[in-house]
C-alpha cells in the first residue's frame, strides 16, 4: 500500500532523512521507533507532503505521490493524527467531527458520526463543548475520531499517547487495537516502544535519519541489545 524508497529530506543545510526506505502492506501495522530527533516525525511529514523530499519516491498503491500537497495526500485515503493533535479549538466537538466526514476513496462510509461516538463515549457527553474546553485525553480522542471520519485506508498516529494519564493511554491503545481489526492499516509513532511493538506487525528503527533495524515486531521486542543500543532501554 505505502512504500518509501530512498527518501532524503533536509531542513535547510541539515540532512534529516538519509535514504530511508520502508513498506507498509494493506491491512498491516507498522511501528516507527527511535529517540527524539531521529527523524520519525520528519518522515511522516515528508510522506504527507508537509515537508519536501529532496530525492527518493513515495508511492501509494503503486502511484507516485512524492511531494504532493497534503490535501491531495489526505484524499488518497490517509488519515493523520499529528503530534499536538491539531483540533480546531473554536469549534465544538460535533463540528470538529462533522467537518471532516466524508466517504473513503473506495466509497466506504463505515466510520460515521455514530460509530465514532460509540468508540469514544466520552466525546458523546461533550458534543457542545469547544475544543479548547477538553482535557488533553479528550482532545486526542477527538483528533483520532476526526481522522476516522474520513474513512481512511491508512491511519497515521504521531505520539498519540504523549502526556496523557495512564487510564487514557490504555483507552487510546484499546481503540488502536480495535481499528486494526477493521482492516485499516496503521503507522504508529510513540515513545512507549513496548506498546508500539505489541500493536504492530513490523517495526522500523531510526537513528539520525537512517534505518538501523527493521523486522517483525515480535522479534524486535526480544532483541534487547538493539533496543538498548538505539533506544537506551
Amino acid at each position: 500500500m505505502l512504500q518509501l524508497d530512498k527518501i532524503n529530506t533536509y531542513y535547510g543545510e541539515s540532512h534529516i532523512l538519509r535514504g530511508v526506505s520502508l513498506d507498509l502492506p494493506a491491512g498491516s501495522a507498522l511501528g516507527l521507533l527511535g529517540r527524539n530527533g531521529m527523524g520519525k516525525t520528519t518522515l511522516i511529514r515528508t510522506l504527507m507532503g508537509y515537508v519536501r523530499a529532496a530525492s527518493g519516491r513515495v508511492s501509494w498503491n503503486g502511484r507516485d505521490v512524492t511531494n504532493q500537497p497534503p490535501e491531495r495526500v489526505a484524499r488518497l485515503g490517509i488519515g493523520y493524527v499529528p503530534e499536538g493533535r491539531g483540533i480546531f479549538p473554536n469549534l465544538s466537538v460535533r463540528e470538529n467531527l462533522v467537518m471532516a466526514a466524508r466517504p473513503g476513496p473506495t466509497g466506504s462510509t463505515a466510520w460515521g458520526f455514530e460509530r465514532v461516538l460509540q468508540t469514544f463515549p466520552r466525546l458523546a457527553e461533550r458534543l457542545s463543548h469547544g475544543g479548547q474546553q477538553l482535557s488533553g485525553g479528550e482532545q486526542q480522542m477527538l483528533a483520532i475520531g476526526r481522522a476516522l471520519m474520513t474513512n481512511p485506508q491508512l491511519l497515521i498516529l504521531d505520539e498519540a499517547t504523549e502526556g496523557l494519564a495512564p487510564l487514557v493511554v490504555a483507552e487510546i491503545w484499546r481503540v488502536i487495537a480495535q481499528v486494526r481489526t477493521t482492516g485499516i492499516s496503521t503507522l504508529i509513532v510513540d515513545r512507549n516502544h513496548r506498546a508500539v511493538l505489541a500493536h504492530t506487525d513490523r517495526a522500523v528503527l531510526l537513528e539520525k535519519g537512517l534505518v538501523v533495524a527493521a523486522g517483525a515486531s515480535g522479534e524486535l521486542a526480544n532483541d534487547h541489545a538493539t533496543l538498548a543500543r538505539y533506544l537506551g532501554v
